[in-house]
């Protein structure tokens, strides 16, 4: 377990925040008592609370992501939600859109965890949560797998890195949840609130990830049947990814080939 951190009081950035997911990472954020949220979106709406602060910030262009840590230096806590899907495939004719998906949900990510990580430090430390999938895991999702394994991947190596300047880095994985990005899925879907409920709740426990669904605890290697939370995603896995793959429901299978099917050949940043 790492450093429990408590939303009340602290300053939240959220990415991708106008979107199912984000929405809810501010609006919760502002319930438990954060002193401030800023709520950042390649074109930031309005909100309706003094709380929050609109922030312009594009995860695929670094000068606008130092530009909004310029402009947010007392942020303590990261939300790293911005997220695309766009059909990419790993295989094919040309790789041109699965580059752009690595641009918004890798290379994004990173971006925004680099250039905070100095604002986490001289603020305490304070915590970075990835949003992830359980995509990270299973590789029916095709170019948006590939992006959320390597991100797994490298949220692990940035837990260690940054665990000398006090900072926690968590990992959130779930499955299909009821927001815009999955509005043509017909399979079953959690609920946005839920979802980000326990990430919250996470973070005050120190988890280093945080498992939001059945799905989620089913397939992550090494994990114990119905286990609510794996506290350490270093832990050397008893079973694969691969051999969990029969396990899934079919809902999830059959939802992924019809969210494969989807092309947008200029994702905005939104929720994973």
């Amino acid at each position: 377990m790492g450093n429990a951190i408590d939303i009340n009081g602290a300053v939240v950035l959220v990415t991708g925040a106008n979107g199912g997911l984000g929405q809810e990472f501010v609006s919760q954020a502002l319930a438990l008592g954060a002193t401030r949220v800023y709520a950042s979106a390649r074109t930031p709406r309005e909100w309706d609370d003094t709380r929050v602060v609109p922030l312009a910030l594009d995860v695929t262009d670094p000068e606008s992501v130092a530009l909004a840590a310029a402009s947010a230096q007392d942020v303590t806590v990261v939300i790293n939600n911005a997220g695309a899907s766009n059909g990419a495939s790993v295989a094919g004719t040309g790789t041109r859109a699965l580059r752009d998906l690595f641009d918004v949900n890798f290379f994004g990510a990173l971006t925004v965890a680099d250039t905070f990580a100095p604002v986490l430090k001289a603020n305490g430390g304070g915590a970075l949560l990835n949003v992830l999938s359980v995509l990270s895991w299973l590789g029916i999702g095709d170019g948006y797998s590939a992006t959320k394994a390597a991100l797994w991947s490298a949220t692990n190596t940035q837990r260690v890195q940054l665990a000398h300047q006090g900072t926690l880095v968590t990992s959130l994985h779930l499955g299909y949840t009821d927001t815009p990005m999955t509005a043509g899925v017909d399979a079953p879907k959690n609920d946005p609130a839920d979802v980000v409920a326990q990430a919250y709740a996470g973070l005050a426990e120190g988890s280093y990830e945080v498992l939001a669904d059945d799905i989620s605890r089913q397939v992550r290697p090494g994990s114990p049947p119905r286990s609510r939370r794996s506290t350490r995603s270093w832990s050397s896995p008893e079973t694969t990814a691969t051999s969990k793959i029969d396990e899934a429901p079919g809902p999830l299978d059959l939802g992924l080939r019809r969210l494969r099917g989807c092309r947008d050949s200029n994702p905005e940043p939104s929720d994973p």
